[in-house]
């Protein structure tokens, strides 16, 4: 071969190589739309999607491909409260009573379908609860407390375990409160602002004292018990608490009881009827 058409094969491999580089450039993906270049766009606050990590940047001597970045479920977001209005006692078991709003509050523990099937009715209708959570449950069911957040409702504390608070010792009410606590932290960021006691209507002194060691300010009691625990049906149900809620009540109803899902819009409806709006407790106690 002579040295012309050496030199004519040379050329012509340098041109392909650089045609192939440039092809693989324009295949790359570029910056995330909204970040800078900076890695990819969590997801908007409360939604049910899952944010990446992004893999730190590679260096020049590095041999190993980039790891893939992680998964991670989204922390919930807590929606901002109002402060209580001056006064608001350490343990409210009632509203002002001149005001046309009511708190609908529940024990949350129970089916999730059940749950979320109640979460659904409320909002169809523009109504947020108040959901007390029992902290074994949310170990069980951890996505529950951001489909709380996320439709508006309010979350707080019903002890991790639900025993009878008050017949416990201080430091076993005390772990009972605070271990539901953390849960809450860990998956919204905050322990919510109230703490209801388990198996009792009333705090007892020994409890209000170990919940405000542990955070909680107020305790939240209530007026009007329906005992929709003891499943007595939808028409029962609704019955029972419209006949003995008024302005200023604080109701305690469950999750995880069929009929108590199957009541609510009833229960909705003749509360519009008695000229009663449903709140959370924080905005009947603002």
């Amino acid at each position: 071969m002579t040295a012309d058409r050496r030199s004519v094969l040379r050329t012509a491999a340098r041109l392909a190589a650089v045609t192939a580089v440039g092809a693989l450039s324009a295949c790359a993906p570029g910056p995330t739309r909204g970040t800078g270049g900076q890695g990819p766009v969590d997801p908007p606050e409360g939604s049910a999607g899952y944010s990446l990590r992004p893999s730190p940047a590679p260096t020049a001597a590095a041999a190993a491909p980039t790891p893939t970045p992680v998964l991670s479920p989204p922390a919930a977001v807590v929606p901002a409260v109002a402060p209580l209005a001056p006064g608001t006692p350490g343990e409210v078991v009632n509203g002002p009573r001149g005001r046309a709003e009511v708190a609908l509050t529940f024990h949350g523990e129970g089916d999730p379908a059940q749950a979320t099937a109640l979460l659904e009715r409320a909002e169809q209708h523009g109504v947020r609860l108040t959901v007390l959570a029992v902290g074994r449950w949310l170990d069980q069911q951890p996505q529950m407390a951001e489909r709380i957040l996320r439709g508006g409702h309010e979350l707080g504390n019903h002890t991790q375990n639900h025993l009878d608070i008050n017949a416990l010792t201080p430091d076993q009410a005390h772990a009972e409160i605070a271990e539901c606590a953390e849960r809450l932290r860990r998956l919204t960021g905050s322990i919510g602002r109230w703490f209801r006691p388990s198996a009792a209507q009333y705090a007892n002194s020994m409890v209000r004292e170990q919940a405000r060691l542990v955070g909680y300010e107020h305790c939240l009691s209530f007026d009007v018990d329906p005992r929709d625990y003891s499943d007595p049906g939808a028409d029962l149900l609704q019955r029972r608490l419209l006949r003995s809620v008024r302005g200023g009540s604080v109701v305690a109803l469950h999750m995880g009881h069929q009929g108590t899902v199957d009541a609510l819009p009833a229960v909705l409806e003749g509360l519009q009827r008695l000229g009663l709006h449903p709140v959370t407790a924080s905005q009947l106690c603002t």
